[in-house]
């Protein structure tokens, strides 16, 4: 397959940004569902040793994305222990 798609990038040299944008667009999409995979505390990979990680989350854990306004080093905790 990756030898078609040179073989077209060769025979129409203006498909080549097209090809940089998907593969781009492809690759931080597959990125992005790692991070969700890997570092959300919704995800439960390990039921035995941590079968509720979002308990387990300080008041000050940013585990959002992007935030706005919010600082996270400054919030306090308004939630009883489990």
């Amino acid at each position: 397959m990756l030898r078609h798609i040179l073989g077209q990038a060769k025979k129409h040299p203006s498909l080549i940004p097209l090809f940089v944008f998907i593969g781009a667009g492809g690759g931080g999409a597959t990125l992005y569902l790692l991070r969700l995979a890997l570092f959300s505390p919704d995800v439960c990979w390990d039921k035995k040793n941590n079968p509720e990680p979002w308990n387990k989350m300080g008041p000050n854990d940013q585990y959002k994305f992007y935030s706005v306004n919010v600082d996270y080093s400054k919030l306090k905790k308004e939630r009883p222990d489990f």
